[in-house]
């Protein structure tokens, strides 16, 4: 973070516009304060990406609260393309403004920064902006690894940095939310941990999108008394989840329920019927982030009601 943050600085004032990279399905999460604190006074583009994998109606409040709060603000998909014309556009009408200015820099090409946390679709964008596979793409967050000044075909320029994160989560539930969409590395997870954590949220609020997927039951009334069949004492089982299961926690032992019925459902069993806890765990998670469980905001925004998305 420390690298990342000097070189941001470091070339900031080489640049007319900020182009910040969020994931729309936590629009609020994504989006790391210190980027914040580093553009002050900058032209600044707030993307929410991967717009297909976040519910529409949700997206389209954010972009209103973000335009009330003087931010401009634009959801697309950058993998595949859609919604990146009216960002060209905006561009264009800033260069435009730019060159009409009469400013030493009134002739000096567009120069743009693009900035994001890691696995936000920072380099699928560049790579539509740009119109070649100019940087490395990834479906996990550290693929970039230093800058890279890119000429796109307008004559634009642009830097690309390495993501970005915070080094302490205020609120818990924003540490999650990043790791729910695999901002951060599965390795230094408790994937088994992490993964009943977002089934939880999943049974709360979509529970309707898990029925379709794995044909569990909606109110989530599969009997909790399964917990209780996981051998705990084999090792199969995270420590974490065995704390959890133990603390007798009513909707977790309903999550705990659920998580293994899918994974009879889908045949993660180990010898001797045990259930395959991290197998599931990884299916769960995967299968949330590329949208095979529907569309999925995890995040509205603040003082909006129901009637308002």
């Amino acid at each position: 973070m420390k690298k990342t943050r000097e070189l941001i600085e470091a070339h900031l004032k080489l640049v007319d516009v900020v182009i910040e990279v969020c994931d729309a399905r936590i629009p609020a999460s994504s989006r790391n304060p210190v980027i914040g604190e580093l553009t002050t006074g900058k032209t600044r583009i707030l993307i929410l990406n991967k717009n297909d994998l976040a519910e529409e109606e949700i997206t389209k409040a954010w972009l209103g609260y973000f335009r009330e709060n003087s931010l401009y603000a634009l959801a697309l998909n950058a993998m595949s393309g859609s919604g990146v014309n009216a960002l060209f556009g905006k561009l264009e009408r800033i260069a435009e403004g730019k060159a009409a200015s009469g400013t030493k820099k009134a002739k000096l090409p567009l120069r743009l920064m693009i900035v994001g946390i890691p696995n936000s679709g920072k380099s699928s964008l560049i790579n539509r902006l740009v119109g070649r596979r100019a940087t490395q793409v990834g479906d996990r967050p550290g693929v970039t690894r230093g800058k890279q000044w890119l000429t796109l075909e307008n004559g634009m320029q642009l830097l690309d940095t390495p993501g970005i994160l915070w080094p302490k989560f205020e609120d818990p539930q924003v540490g999650l939310n990043l790791a729910f969409c695999g901002s951060i590395r599965d390795e230094i997870m408790d994937v088994s941990g992490l993964a009943l954590e977002l089934l939880g949220v999943l049974m709360r609020e979509h529970s309707g999108q898990l029925t379709v997927r794995y044909g569990v039951l909606e109110d989530a009334s599969i009997s909790a008394e399964s917990v209780g069949a996981a051998d705990t004492e084999t090792g199969d089982m995270s420590a974490a989840d065995v704390e959890i299961a133990a603390a007798g926690d009513e909707d977790t032992d309903k999550a705990l329920a659920v998580m293994e019925e899918i994974a009879r459902k889908r045949g993660y069993v180990l010898p001797g019927k045990r259930i395959d806890y991290e197998r599931t765990a990884r299916a769960l998670l995967d299968e949330f982030r590329g949208g095979k469980l529907g569309r999925i905001t995890l995040e509205k925004p603040p003082h909006r009601t129901e009637d308002e998305l």
